[in-house]
């Protein structure tokens, strides 16, 4: 079972709710080992000046912040301590917003918070109070001696925390070239009612569990079959060139793919296709959306 990996309070006016932080993922990411070719030895590496090629020790290594080529500002351990925000065990809340105000863009990292030892009245009162108020809790907060910004939220019964990034940190669009597009391109109608018509079609109820990461679990069967003295044929594709879609061709073939019908056919009958052949269609969950709707609905009133 995995165990908290911080301790301290959710502090507003005078509350004060004693509570534990556990990380909420676990990265399932395949780690690597550099090896040398010919006989599989272990690559490490060193700490090694430039000016001599000695190996420096950990103890002698300082920290420089380059102002110019090859210019550095040294900063001792000790001073860069005295500058470490203090180390507090206070969740500090500053403000209660709507959750739809926060732009997922500022969301970092996720972690759960559970009550401390006699704290369970306190944070279940806070879970309610918050869930009905409908808000999300901005706070501050010290961890690993870096200050965080955070968003506190109630979700199934629990007080879910996500470390976010200052406002300095998110690059605007403004900011870079070639991403906000030409207002001369501008959809025509026709255009856009097929695209909101393929986007409706494709619409469902987001079930997280249907999205797996395909690439990792073809690395660790790739593994396996070579860790079982398998000989692995390497397949190499040469990546096609892409080119500007045809927008409403794209479209009609797209509608047609998921509504079942010949893709010659096109949409509403009306050209578009190029006689190829017909596509598996994807199945519209449009029916098992409102029926699980009605589901989470019912279940809600229950709890």
């Amino acid at each position: 079972m995995a165990r908290a990996i911080w301790s301290g309070s959710i502090t507003f006016g005078l509350l004060n709710v004693p509570v534990k932080l556990y990380s909420a993922v676990s990265k399932k990411n395949i780690a690597f080992r550099e090896l040398r070719a010919s006989d599989a030895s272990r690559i490490r590496h060193r700490r090694v000046a430039e000016a001599d090629e000695k190996e420096v020790p950990y103890e002698e290594i300082v920290k420089g912040y380059e102002v110019a080529p090859e210019e550095y500002v040294v900063l001792s351990r000790e001073e860069i301590e005295e500058l470490d925000p203090k180390r507090t065990r206070a969740i500090e809340i500053q403000d209660f917003v709507d959750l739809d105000e926060i732009d997922p863009i500022y969301f970092n990292q996720p972690y759960y918070l559970g009550p401390d030892k006699g704290a369970e009245k306190a944070y279940t009162l806070l879970i309610h109070a918050m869930t009905e108020a409908k808000k999300v809790a901005i706070a501050r907060f010290v961890l690993r001696n870096k200050e965080h910004l955070a968003a506190i939220r109630p979700m199934d019964g629990v007080l879910t925390m996500a470390t976010m990034r200052f406002a300095d940190e998110v690059v605007s669009p403004e900011e870079l070239d070639g991403v906000i597009p030409d207002e001369e391109e501008k959809p025509q109608k026709r255009e856009l009612e097929m695209a909101k018509t393929l986007i409706d079609s494709l619409s469902s109820d987001f079930e997280p569990e249907k999205y797996r990461d395909e690439y990792r679990e073809e690395l660790m069967a790739l593994i396996e079959r070579k860790a079982e003295g398998k000989t692995v044929e390497p397949v190499s594709e040469k990546p096609k060139p892409t080119k500007a879609p045809d927008l409403m061709a794209a479209l009609e073939e797209s509608l047609a793919a998921v509504r079942g019908e010949p893709l010659g056919a096109g949409a509403k009958g009306d050209g578009g296709g190029n006689g190829r052949r017909k596509q598996p269609a994807r199945r519209s969950s449009r029916k098992t959306t409102k029926a699980s709707r009605s589901r989470s609905k019912t279940g809600a009133k229950s709890k």
